[in-house]
């Protein structure tokens, strides 16, 4: 079974870190770029970042360039999402999303992805 399965979110001070882990199960990650998405109440769903198939390429948007890092363990067919000097903007619903095409390039639509993580909760407060 085809499966995307989240972990890490939490609660968090402006200021402080967190690392969001995205486990895939049922194919092997090295041939599909994996997206980050997140839902802001009353906001769609964005793209953020991404890293291509065999980790060859990673992308992010400029809200969390230089903040964000992806990493990925091959051995554990695991993603990585470390998360770093979190602002209270970034509290959002954060979703991993795998590429539907085999070896396809990171690309921002939603609507190219066809295995979703069922989400965590990321939230800002102090």
């Amino acid at each position: 079974q085809v499966q995307l399965v989240e972990s890490g979110g939490g609660l968090v001070q402006p200021g402080g870190s967190l690392r969001l882990s995205c486990a895939a199960s049922g194919f092997v990650l090295d041939y599909y770029s994996l997206g980050w998405f997140r839902q802001a109440p009353g906001k769609e769903r964005e793209a953020f970042s991404c890293v291509s198939p065999r980790g060859d390429v990673t992308y992010y948007t400029d809200s969390v360039k230089g903040r964000f890092a992806i990493s990925v363990d091959n051995a554990e067919n695991t993603v990585y999402l470390e998360m770093n000097v979190l602002k209270p903007e970034d509290t959002a619903v954060y979703y991993c999303a795998r590429r539907s095409r085999v070896l396809g390039k990171c690309v921002s639509s939603r609507w190219e992805y066809d295995t979703w993580g069922q989400g965590t909760q990321v939230t800002v407060s102090s």
